[in-house]
C-alpha cells in the first residue's frame, strides 16, 4: 500500500506558486533524494499532498489551446466515441479546440517546458535525477469525466496536479495487456488496488509499466514530468546509424563486393559461400570501444528533436559588447538546450566539443545549472559561448 506524504504547506497561499517558493524537500514530501532515490525510484509509487502549494495558475484551457495551436507546440487530442478511442496531432486549428463537446476528450500539449519559462525553470528543478535522463513536461487538460483512458507508461513520471482536481487509480498489475489497434496503451483489464483525488499541488510518482488511470472530477491540468528510457531496439538502431553517418560505413567510396573469378554455379539460387565469407569480414571489421560508445551516446542524447528549432539573435553582439554584457548580466541556456559532458567532452545538441582544461570546470557549471553567473570570462570561453549565443543555444541573463 502507497500511503500519501503530506508536505509543509505553511506557504500555501492564493496568490499561486512562484518558483521562488520552491522546495525540493517540500517535493518529495520531506523525503531525501538519497531516500527517494534508494526507495521509491523505479521501485514504488509516491504521493505527496501539497508538494507545490498553490500550484496551478500558469496555465488554463484557453492558454494551453493557445499552445496546442501553435506549429512550436507536439499537441495531440485524445477522444473517445462509441467506445473507440482517437487520436489527433496538432497544430489545431482555434475554432475546433472551441467547439469540443463537454465530455469525454483531453488535450495534452507536450514540451511545455520549451514554451514557457516558468515550466522549463520547473522541470530543471528535478536535478536531483540526470539532465540526460529528463524528457520534457507535459501538460494535459480534461472536462470533467474525461481521461485518457487506463495506461501504463515505460518510463518514469511525476504528475502534478495543476487546476482543478483529479482522481487516480493505479495498479501494480503484471498483466498488461492493451486493446488491440487503440493508438495508446490502453489496458484491457485494469484492476485498480488504489485510489486518491489530487488537489491543486499534489504530485504523485509513478515507476515504469505501473498501471494507472486519471479521471478529471472538474475542469482538469495535470502536469507530467517525464523521463527518457530509450529501448534496446531504439539505442541499438540509433548507433548503427551513427556509425554509418559518423564512420562512413555503406558510402560507395568503400571496398565494394567483387568475384572476378566466379564460375557458373550448380545452383543459381545458392548464396555464393565467396559472398557470406566476405560478408563475414566486413561486419568483423567494425569495431567499437568505449570513447566511440561516449560519443555517440553524448551526440544522440543532446540531439533536439525533430520539431525543435532555435531562434539566434536578430542583431547579435559582436564577441567583446557579448563579453562585456556576460560579465554584467551572466548567461542562460535556451530551454530548448541539451548541455551534457562524459569527462573532458562536453556534447551541445548533438555537438561535440573537446576542451581544454581550464574550461571545464566553467563548462561543467553552465551544463549543470545551466546559467553561469556574471564573470569575465576567459577569451577561449568567450568565443567558444559567442559562437552558441548567435547560434540561440543560449542567452544573456536578466539585467539587474
Amino acid at each position: 500500500m502507497v500511503k500519501p506524504v503530506k508536505a509543509d504547506a505553511r506557504h500555501a497561499g492564493t496568490n499561486g506558486f512562484r518558483m521562488s517558493d520552491f522546495s525540493l524537500s517540500r517535493l518529495l514530501g520531506g523525503i531525501t533524494p538519497e531516500n527517494f532515490l534508494a526507495e521509491y525510484w523505479q521501485k514504488k509509487p509516491l504521493l505527496v499532498r501539497q508538494a507545490l502549494p498553490g500550484f496551478g495558475d500558469w496555465l488554463d484551457r484557453r492558454s494551453l489551446s493557445e499552445l496546442a495551436c501553435s506549429d512550436d507546440a507536439e499537441s495531440r487530442l485524445v477522444r473517445f466515441q462509441r467506445g473507440q478511442c482517437l487520436l489527433e496531432h496538432g497544430p489545431f486549428e482555434p475554432e475546433a479546440l472551441q467547439k469540443l463537446p463537454k465530455r469525454n476528450w483531453s488535450l495534452l500539449v507536450s514540451g511545455v517546458n520549451h514554451l514557457l519559462p516558468e515550466a522549463d525553470q520547473l522541470l530543471h528543478r528535478f536535478n536531483f535525477l540526470p539532465h540526460a535522463r529528463l524528457d520534457d513536461l507535459m501538460v494535459s487538460f480534461a472536462p470533467p469525466g474525461a481521461g485518457v483512458g487506463p495506461h501504463f507508461d515505460s518510463y518514469d513520471v511525476f504528475l502534478i496536479q495543476g487546476r482543478g482536481r483529479r482522481r487516480w487509480e493505479i495498479s501494480g498489475q503484471t498483466d498488461l495487456t492493451t486493446v488491440d489497434d487503440a493508438p495508446l496503451r490502453i489496458l484491457r483489464d485494469f484492476q485498480a488496488e488504489q485510489t486518491w483525488e489530487l488537489e491543486p499541488g499534489d504530485m504523485l510518482y509513478l515507476p515504469p509499466r505501473f498501471a494507472h488511470n486519471g479521471v478529471a472530477l472538474t475542469d482538469c491540468m495535470t502536469w507530467s514530468v517525464g523521463f527518457r528510457a530509450p529501448g534496446t531496439r531504439e539505442i541499438v538502431g540509433q548507433f548503427f546509424n551513427y556509425l554509418q553517418d559518423q564512420h562512413g560505413l555503406g558510402d560507395d567510396t568503400g571496398e565494394r563486393y567483387a568475384d572476378p573469378d566466379l564460375r557458373r554455379p550448380a545452383h543459381p539460387a545458392e548464396i555464393p559461400a565467396e559472398l557470406l565469407q566476405w560478408t563475414e569480414r566486413a561486419i568483423r571489421e567494425i569495431r567499437w570501444d568505449k570513447a566511440l560508445i561516449t560519443d555517440f551516446l553524448g551526440r544522440y542524447l543532446s540531439e533536439p528533436k525533430a520539431h525543435v528549432f532555435f531562434d539566434p539573435p536578430c542583431k547579435p553582439l559582436a564577441a567583446l559588447a557579448f563579453g562585456k554584457s556576460a560579465a554584467r548580466r551572466g548567461l542562460v541556456l535556451d530551454a530548448r538546450s541539451q548541455l551534457l559532458f562524459s569527462g573532458k567532452v562536453f556534447f551541445m545538441n548533438g555537438e561535440r566539443l573537446e576542451t581544454t582544461a581550464r574550461l571545464v570546470t566553467p563548462l561543467r557549471a553552465l551544463a549543470d545549472d545551466r546559467k553561469l553567473p556574471p564573470c569575465t570570462l576567459d577569451p577561449d570561453l568567450l568565443g567558444l559561448l559567442h559562437t552558441w549565443y548567435q547560434a540561440g543555444y543560449l542567452h544573456l541573463g536578466e539585467e539587474h
